[in-house]
């Protein structure tokens, strides 16, 4: 059913992601080396997996193991991901695909993209969105329709559900970087990349200094765009891409809708999402496009690192 990719693959984690990708590895005939931390973890991740995982950290393993790989997933805790990844590309890794956002701060993923940068290094960020089937009709459509006039995106998160999560410190102060960026990503993708942007933020939460979220904006090719966000009242996460025929809307993410120019009917788009229902959407197809070297459609730690400045300006509202 699926593609023998035969690749040797170092997966470094043991919790939920983790498990979502070793099964999507496992499907494409990969030989899979796991890595993580502690003995619990370890367990809970050979309950779900089969796999017996090796425990002691990335570091012990790294010293004490010469084996090579042809890739390496990062798939660890987000205070742990650009520390994880600067032991990798320092041992000489070049193929790195590391869970968004890379780092817990704008600090630590600026060092990852010029550590990466000075080892002629690949790290690219799994920001599996991009890769729903939702999302590659939309481009289908897009395509037909002659390309993205303007579009609007939301990036509303749940307060009432973030606010009891035990989080290592650093994680909800940041909490646009750490899981907003996930829409706003798919956004900018879809739409393009941002040259100019007016933000504007208010209110607050217990957790987070800001909480009502808006702006608007200019791409690279002068498509103009808005966003809004409101963290204290309900909403969802969306994406709204206008063409000369079409509208249409990302709301959730793994559905599409379309509403066509003269029309006020907002139609389901089928979809062939057969891949997003047996795996975490997205995963199974981000994974294999990333060990087979078709990385066209990822962003780069580089762009990452130069996207801060916008995420920045998003959340603080300046």
């Amino acid at each position: 059913m699926f593609d023998n990719l035969n690749k040797k693959v170092l997966l470094i984690g043991a919790g939920i992601m983790a498990v979502d990708y070793y099964k999507v590895l496992k499907a494409l005939q990969c030989d899979v080396t796991v890595i993580g931390r502690g003995e619990n973890s370890a367990a809970n991740f050979e309950e779900k997996t089969s796999c017996k995982i090796i425990t002691g950290g990335t570091e012990k393993f790294l010293l004490e193991n010469k084996i090579t790989f042809d890739a390496a997933i990062i798939a660890v805790g987000m205070e742990d991901l650009a520390y994880t990844a600067i032991q990798l590309v320092n041992k000489g890794f070049k193929n790195i695909l590391i869970e968004k956002p890379a780092g817990l701060n704008n600090q630590e993923i600026n060092e990852l993209a010029q550590i990466v940068k000075q080892q002629k290094a690949r790290v690219l960020l799994a920001y599996n969105r991009r890769f729903y089937a939702s999302v590659l009709k939309a481009k289908e459509i897009i395509e037909q329709d002659g390309g993205v006039k303007s579009f609007n995106f939301e990036f509303t998160e749940w307060a009432h559900i973030i606010e009891p999560l035990d989080k290592k410190p650093g994680i909800k102060e940041n909490w646009l970087l750490a899981n907003s960026t996930h829409v706003i990503d798919l956004a900018f993708y879809l739409g393009g990349k941002p040259s100019e942007i007016s933000c504007f933020a208010s209110g607050g939460l217990s957790w987070h200094n800001k909480s009502v979220f808006t702006g608007a904006g200019r791409t690279k090719d002068d498509l103009l765009f808005s966003y809004q966000a409101n963290w204290d009242a309900p909403g969802r996460w969306s994406v709204e891409i206008l063409t000369k025929k079409s509208r249409l809307i990302l709301r959730p993410l793994e559905e599409l809708q379309i509403q066509l120019k003269g029309s006020v009917a907002v139609n389901k788009v089928e979809l062939d999402n057969a891949l997003d229902t047996q795996f975490k959407p997205g995963l199974l197809l981000q994974t294999k496009q990333f060990l087979i070297g078709d990385v066209s459609e990822f962003k780069t730690i580089e762009e990452q690192a130069e996207m801060l400045g916008i995420y920045d300006q998003i959340a603080k509202g300046n």
